[in-house]
Protein backbone atom coordinates (compact mmCIF):
# COMPACT_ATOMS: atom_id res chain seq x y z
CA UNK A 1 0.00 0.00 0.00
CA UNK A 2 1.31 3.21 -0.83
CA UNK A 3 2.63 5.70 1.99
CA UNK A 4 0.50 8.00 2.05
CA UNK A 5 0.49 9.68 5.66
CA UNK A 6 0.97 12.96 3.85
CA UNK A 7 -2.59 12.84 2.06
CA UNK A 8 -4.20 11.56 5.03
CA UNK A 9 -2.21 14.43 7.24
CA UNK A 10 -4.67 16.61 4.67
CA UNK A 11 -7.61 14.83 4.67
CA UNK A 12 -7.37 15.30 8.47
CA UNK A 13 -6.94 19.06 8.47
CA UNK A 14 -9.43 19.17 6.17
CA UNK A 15 -11.75 17.81 9.09
CA UNK A 16 -10.33 20.48 11.60
CA UNK A 17 -11.36 23.43 9.53
CA UNK A 18 -14.72 22.20 7.97
CA UNK A 19 -13.61 22.51 4.76
CA UNK A 20 -13.85 19.76 1.82
CA UNK A 21 -10.62 17.35 1.38
CA UNK A 22 -9.80 19.27 -2.11
CA UNK A 23 -9.33 23.01 -0.53
CA UNK A 24 -6.26 21.93 1.07
CA UNK A 25 -5.03 18.40 -0.15
CA UNK A 26 -2.84 20.00 -3.28
CA UNK A 27 -1.08 22.63 -2.02
CA UNK A 28 0.78 19.38 0.36
CA UNK A 29 0.83 16.69 -2.68
CA UNK A 30 4.20 15.10 -3.40
CA UNK A 31 4.87 15.09 -6.73
CA UNK A 32 7.27 13.33 -9.16
CA UNK A 33 7.65 14.59 -13.11
CA UNK A 34 8.81 12.44 -15.84
CA UNK A 35 9.86 14.50 -18.70
CA UNK A 36 11.50 17.87 -19.26
CA UNK A 37 9.32 19.67 -20.73
CA UNK A 38 6.33 18.60 -18.43
CA UNK A 39 8.70 19.10 -15.44
CA UNK A 40 9.62 23.36 -16.78
CA UNK A 41 5.72 23.59 -16.97
CA UNK A 42 5.66 22.94 -13.73
CA UNK A 43 8.01 25.08 -12.55
CA UNK A 44 6.75 27.64 -14.91
CA UNK A 45 3.36 27.64 -13.48
CA UNK A 46 4.05 28.04 -9.42
CA UNK A 47 4.61 24.23 -8.64
CA UNK A 48 7.91 24.13 -8.18
CA UNK A 49 7.67 23.23 -4.29
CA UNK A 50 5.05 20.42 -4.93
CA UNK A 51 8.23 18.40 -6.99
CA UNK A 52 10.11 16.24 -4.58
CA UNK A 53 12.15 14.14 -7.70
CA UNK A 54 12.18 14.11 -11.50
CA UNK A 55 13.60 12.01 -13.98
CA UNK A 56 17.37 12.40 -16.28
CA UNK A 57 15.77 14.69 -18.96
CA UNK A 58 14.12 17.21 -16.40
CA UNK A 59 17.80 18.27 -15.07
CA UNK A 60 17.83 21.88 -17.07
CA UNK A 61 16.51 24.28 -14.53
CA UNK A 62 18.12 25.02 -11.41
CA UNK A 63 15.42 24.11 -9.08
CA UNK A 64 14.94 20.80 -10.67
CA UNK A 65 18.98 20.19 -10.44
CA UNK A 66 18.45 19.55 -6.66
CA UNK A 67 15.83 16.68 -6.69
CA UNK A 68 16.29 13.66 -6.33
CA UNK A 69 16.30 11.68 -9.59
CA UNK A 70 13.91 8.76 -10.60
CA UNK A 71 16.33 7.42 -13.49
CA UNK A 72 15.08 7.83 -17.71
CA UNK A 73 11.33 8.54 -18.14
CA UNK A 74 10.80 5.65 -20.08
CA UNK A 75 12.82 3.36 -17.93
CA UNK A 76 11.21 3.96 -14.12
CA UNK A 77 11.28 1.82 -11.63
CA UNK A 78 7.95 1.42 -9.11
CA UNK A 79 10.64 0.56 -6.03
CA UNK A 80 12.51 4.11 -6.27
CA UNK A 81 9.17 6.03 -7.23
CA UNK A 82 7.29 4.23 -3.95
CA UNK A 83 10.34 5.02 -1.44
CA UNK A 84 9.72 8.80 -2.28
CA UNK A 85 5.59 8.52 -0.91
CA UNK A 86 4.70 10.92 -3.89
CA UNK A 87 0.97 11.43 -4.30
CA UNK A 88 1.09 12.07 -8.17
CA UNK A 89 3.39 11.12 -10.84
CA UNK A 90 3.37 13.39 -14.01
CA UNK A 91 4.51 12.27 -17.38
CA UNK A 92 4.35 12.62 -20.72
CA UNK A 93 2.70 9.51 -22.81
CA UNK A 94 6.56 9.19 -23.87
CA UNK A 95 6.64 7.38 -19.61
CA UNK A 96 7.27 3.86 -19.23
CA UNK A 97 6.86 0.82 -18.96
CA UNK A 98 3.46 0.28 -18.68
CA UNK A 99 3.63 -2.23 -15.76
CA UNK A 100 5.26 0.06 -13.78
CA UNK A 101 2.73 2.55 -14.34
CA UNK A 102 -0.09 -0.09 -13.41
CA UNK A 103 2.09 -1.09 -10.25
CA UNK A 104 2.55 2.25 -9.07
CA UNK A 105 -1.80 3.20 -9.58
CA UNK A 106 -2.21 -0.35 -7.55
CA UNK A 107 0.05 1.06 -4.81
CA UNK A 108 -2.20 4.51 -4.77
CA UNK A 109 -0.57 7.12 -6.95
CA UNK A 110 -2.18 9.24 -9.12
CA UNK A 111 -0.35 9.02 -12.65
CA UNK A 112 -1.13 11.48 -14.58
CA UNK A 113 -0.22 10.88 -18.54
CA UNK A 114 -0.48 13.73 -21.03
CA UNK A 115 0.44 13.62 -24.72
CA UNK A 116 3.61 14.81 -26.03
CA UNK A 117 2.15 15.48 -29.41
CA UNK A 118 4.09 18.95 -30.76
CA UNK A 119 0.42 20.57 -31.46
CA UNK A 120 -0.51 23.88 -29.81
CA UNK A 121 -4.05 22.39 -28.88
CA UNK A 122 -2.36 19.72 -27.35
CA UNK A 123 -0.26 21.96 -25.35
CA UNK A 124 -2.72 23.98 -24.33
CA UNK A 125 -5.09 20.77 -23.11
CA UNK A 126 -1.95 20.02 -21.22
CA UNK A 127 -1.70 23.14 -19.96
CA UNK A 128 -4.94 23.56 -18.43
CA UNK A 129 -4.77 20.27 -17.10
CA UNK A 130 -1.58 21.31 -15.67
CA UNK A 131 -3.05 24.39 -13.81
CA UNK A 132 -6.21 22.55 -12.65
CA UNK A 133 -3.96 20.12 -10.73
CA UNK A 134 -2.17 22.89 -9.44
CA UNK A 135 -5.21 24.67 -8.01
CA UNK A 136 -4.57 27.38 -10.34
CA UNK A 137 -6.42 26.84 -13.73
CA UNK A 138 -6.31 30.66 -14.68
CA UNK A 139 -2.29 30.33 -15.22
CA UNK A 140 -2.48 27.62 -17.02
CA UNK A 141 -4.89 29.44 -19.76
CA UNK A 142 -2.57 32.30 -19.02
CA UNK A 143 0.40 30.10 -20.09
CA UNK A 144 -1.06 28.77 -23.43
CA UNK A 145 -2.08 31.95 -24.41
CA UNK A 146 1.23 33.60 -23.98
CA UNK A 147 3.21 30.72 -25.69
CA UNK A 148 0.67 31.30 -28.41
CA UNK A 149 1.28 34.54 -28.81
CA UNK A 150 4.85 33.81 -29.20
CA UNK A 151 4.64 31.09 -31.89
CA UNK A 152 2.82 33.38 -33.78
CA UNK A 153 5.64 36.36 -33.38
CA UNK A 154 8.13 33.59 -34.64
CA UNK A 155 6.23 33.05 -37.45
CA UNK A 156 6.02 36.26 -38.47
CA UNK A 157 9.76 36.37 -37.92
CA UNK A 158 10.00 32.88 -40.43
CA UNK A 159 7.84 34.58 -43.09
CA UNK A 160 10.04 37.71 -43.42
CA UNK A 161 12.71 35.89 -43.61
CA UNK A 162 11.80 33.32 -45.93
CA UNK A 163 11.62 36.36 -48.58
CA UNK A 164 15.29 37.12 -48.34
CA UNK A 165 16.48 33.26 -49.22
CA UNK A 166 14.95 29.82 -49.92
CA UNK A 167 14.46 27.59 -46.88
CA UNK A 168 18.09 25.78 -45.87
CA UNK A 169 18.42 21.70 -45.77
CA UNK A 170 18.63 20.67 -41.94
CA UNK A 171 19.26 17.63 -40.68
CA UNK A 172 18.95 17.18 -36.98
CA UNK A 173 20.42 13.78 -35.67
CA UNK A 174 19.86 12.61 -32.34
CA UNK A 175 22.58 10.39 -30.48
CA UNK A 176 25.05 11.21 -32.91
CA UNK A 177 27.62 8.85 -31.33
CA UNK A 178 26.88 5.60 -32.53
CA UNK A 179 27.68 4.47 -36.14
CA UNK A 180 24.15 5.21 -37.36
CA UNK A 181 22.36 8.83 -36.01
CA UNK A 182 18.74 8.71 -35.17
CA UNK A 183 17.58 11.20 -37.86
CA UNK A 184 14.41 13.26 -36.65
CA UNK A 185 11.61 12.88 -39.48
CA UNK A 186 8.53 13.77 -39.86
CA UNK A 187 5.60 13.61 -37.17
CA UNK A 188 8.40 13.79 -34.52
CA UNK A 189 9.34 17.57 -32.41
CA UNK A 190 12.34 17.47 -34.10
CA UNK A 191 10.92 17.97 -37.10
CA UNK A 192 8.54 20.71 -36.06
CA UNK A 193 11.59 22.51 -34.62
CA UNK A 194 12.99 21.97 -37.94
CA UNK A 195 9.87 24.31 -39.80
CA UNK A 196 8.94 26.31 -36.84
CA UNK A 197 12.59 27.83 -37.43
CA UNK A 198 11.93 28.14 -41.28
CA UNK A 199 14.04 25.01 -42.05
CA UNK A 200 13.25 22.19 -44.07
CA UNK A 201 13.73 18.45 -42.82
CA UNK A 202 15.38 17.10 -45.22
CA UNK A 203 14.15 13.66 -43.70
CA UNK A 204 11.36 12.25 -44.96
CA UNK A 205 10.63 8.93 -42.95
CA UNK A 206 8.37 9.31 -39.90
CA UNK A 207 9.57 9.90 -36.40
CA UNK A 208 12.83 9.19 -35.99
CA UNK A 209 15.35 6.52 -37.64
CA UNK A 210 18.82 5.01 -38.07
CA UNK A 211 20.09 6.54 -41.22
CA UNK A 212 23.15 5.33 -42.86
CA UNK A 213 26.34 7.72 -42.95
CA UNK A 214 25.69 7.27 -47.32
CA UNK A 215 22.09 8.07 -47.02
CA UNK A 216 22.99 11.31 -44.07
CA UNK A 217 25.71 12.35 -47.25
CA UNK A 218 23.28 11.61 -49.87
CA UNK A 219 20.85 14.25 -48.29
CA UNK A 220 23.98 16.85 -48.28
CA UNK A 221 22.21 19.14 -45.27
CA UNK A 222 23.14 23.16 -45.40
CA UNK A 223 22.40 22.85 -41.74
CA UNK A 224 23.53 20.25 -39.63
CA UNK A 225 21.44 19.86 -35.95
CA UNK A 226 23.12 17.45 -33.67
CA UNK A 227 21.61 16.98 -29.97
CA UNK A 228 23.16 14.47 -27.73
CA UNK A 229 23.30 14.05 -23.90
CA UNK A 230 26.57 12.49 -24.18
CA UNK A 231 28.60 15.36 -24.97
CA UNK A 232 28.61 19.18 -25.17
CA UNK A 233 30.18 22.24 -26.78
CA UNK A 234 33.12 21.14 -29.65
CA UNK A 235 33.06 17.76 -28.27
CA UNK A 236 29.73 17.20 -30.25
CA UNK A 237 31.43 18.13 -33.44
CA UNK A 238 34.74 16.31 -32.83
CA UNK A 239 32.89 13.33 -32.04
CA UNK A 240 30.18 13.52 -35.04
CA UNK A 241 33.36 13.19 -37.18
CA UNK A 242 35.25 10.83 -35.48
CA UNK A 243 31.96 8.60 -35.58
CA UNK A 244 31.02 9.38 -39.45
CA UNK A 245 34.04 11.14 -41.63
CA UNK A 246 32.51 10.73 -44.57
CA UNK A 247 29.93 13.56 -43.61
CA UNK A 248 32.78 15.94 -43.92
CA UNK A 249 32.27 16.47 -47.17
CA UNK A 250 28.47 17.97 -46.66
CA UNK A 251 27.72 21.65 -47.06
CA UNK A 252 27.08 22.01 -43.07
CA UNK A 253 30.03 20.76 -42.29
CA UNK A 254 32.02 22.35 -44.90
CA UNK A 255 30.35 25.48 -44.48
CA UNK A 256 30.61 25.25 -40.56
CA UNK A 257 27.01 25.26 -40.03
CA UNK A 258 26.38 22.20 -37.88
CA UNK A 259 24.48 23.87 -34.84
CA UNK A 260 24.15 22.24 -31.31
CA UNK A 261 20.40 21.60 -29.64
CA UNK A 262 19.72 20.70 -26.12
CA UNK A 263 18.19 17.11 -26.31
CA UNK A 264 16.05 17.64 -23.06
CA UNK A 265 14.15 20.28 -25.69
CA UNK A 266 12.67 17.36 -27.63
CA UNK A 267 11.41 15.34 -24.38
CA UNK A 268 7.90 15.44 -22.93
CA UNK A 269 6.16 17.57 -25.74
CA UNK A 270 6.47 21.24 -26.39
CA UNK A 271 7.96 23.23 -23.49
CA UNK A 272 8.96 26.75 -22.26
CA UNK A 273 12.05 26.77 -23.73
CA UNK A 274 11.29 26.06 -27.40
CA UNK A 275 10.17 29.68 -28.61
CA UNK A 276 13.98 30.96 -27.09
CA UNK A 277 15.66 28.14 -28.98
CA UNK A 278 13.67 28.77 -32.18
CA UNK A 279 14.56 32.15 -32.36
CA UNK A 280 18.36 31.32 -32.21
CA UNK A 281 17.50 28.56 -35.12
CA UNK A 282 16.23 30.85 -37.22
CA UNK A 283 19.02 33.67 -36.79
CA UNK A 284 21.53 30.54 -37.40
CA UNK A 285 19.28 29.44 -40.83
CA UNK A 286 19.11 32.87 -42.14
CA UNK A 287 22.05 34.65 -41.78
CA UNK A 288 21.71 37.17 -44.35
CA UNK A 289 18.63 38.66 -42.76
CA UNK A 290 18.61 42.09 -42.58
CA UNK A 291 19.31 43.69 -38.72
CA UNK A 292 15.90 44.20 -37.40
CA UNK A 293 15.01 40.93 -37.89
CA UNK A 294 18.06 39.30 -37.06
CA UNK A 295 18.03 41.02 -33.83
CA UNK A 296 14.15 39.82 -33.03
CA UNK A 297 15.15 36.09 -34.20
CA UNK A 298 18.19 35.51 -31.99
CA UNK A 299 17.54 36.19 -28.65
CA UNK A 300 19.49 34.14 -26.32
Amino acid sequence: MKQGWFAAGSLFASVLLGLPAHAVEPAEQRWISAGGALSEWVVELGGADRLVAVDTTSRHLPQLQQLPVIGYQRQLAAEGILALAPDVLLGSEEMGPLPVLEQLRAAGVQVEIMPASADMAVLQSNLQRLGELLGEPQRGAQAAADYAGRLQQQQRRTAQAAQQQPAPGVLLLLGHAGASPLAAGQASLGNWLIAQAGGHNLARHQGYKALSVEALVALDPEVLLIADRSLQGEAARVALLQQNPALASTRAVRDGRVLLVDPTLLVGGLGPRLPDQLAVLTAAFYPALPPAVAEASNQP
